[in-house]
């Protein structure tokens, strides 16, 4: 008698927040097989497809010229599996007076205020509820499940669960103690959490062919336990 068909799962990765919350102090990790991952996490459903939202890194921000490369080659990387599909919000930088910290008082009483370069990533949460909801009214699958430790995608699961009466997954990128209350709150009907275990098991192989172009594993994320991984100039 042939197994029971598991239900299907259609999964938003908030890739910003992902990085933030569990890549960014572990560039070992960052060459990260988002499908595999969510696999391992979904065990009982059948995951159809990963949207990633997240923004192109401008050259010349931050203090690494090599790093737009680096995201560049991984999203290639990731949409080679042929399981994800990359939306693209905008990475904006502006010049602004903020007050100084700790804060200080200038001769008028006023707070001191210093120029500053802030950098922000727009339009990615926006594109993510859009996605979500126009998946959801078209029934394509029977479960949406968000990878985000965002609050302010409540609304966005709110309306899922009340006004399509559809069910909505949360994977939160951080243990249970710091998870978004907001989000929790919405009661969704899966959680799962990503793991250390779990990111370290779900890594895209070092090499993969493309097409005619061969995309290899940055040297800055090679594995702690690992000599660094031959690589071609288009991605050092």
């Amino acid at each position: 008698m042939p197994a029971p068909e598991r239900p299907t799962a259609i999964v938003y990765v908030d890739e910003f927040n992902l990085y933030r919350q569990c890549l960014e102090r572990y560039p070992e990790a960052r060459w990260l097989d988002i499908p595999a991952l969510i696999d391992r996490l979904l065990l009982e459903h059948r995951v159809l497809h990963v949207h990633s939202f997240t923004a192109l890194v401008r050259a010349g921000v931050g203090d690494d010229p090599q790093g737009p490369i680096r995201q560049q080659t991984y999203i290639r990387a990731l949409e080679a599996t042929g399981r994800v599909t990359s939306h693209y919000g905008m990475y904006r930088v502006d010049q602004r007076l903020m007050p100084k910290h700790p804060a200080e008082l200038g001769p008028d009483g006023a707070l001191v205020r210093v120029p500053v370069r802030k950098t922000e990533e727009k339009g990615s949460d926006v594109n993510l509820a859009v996605r979500m909801i126009l998946d959801a009214h078209r029934g394509a699958a029977d479960l949406y499940c968000l990878l985000t430790n965002d609050s302010d995608q409540v609304t966005t699961i709110r309306t899922l669960q009340e006004e399509l009466g559809v069910s909505v997954g949360w994977i939160s990128p951080l243990p249970t103690a710091r998870q978004s209350k907001a989000l929790k709150h919405t009661e969704p009907a899966l959680v799962a959490c990503v793991t250390q275990d779990a990111l370290t098991s779900s890594q895209l192989p070092d090499v993969i062919t493309q097409g005619r172009q061969t995309l290899h594993r940055p040297e800055h994320w090679c594995r702690k336990s690992e000599g660094p991984a031959e690589a071609g100039p288009s991605n050092r």
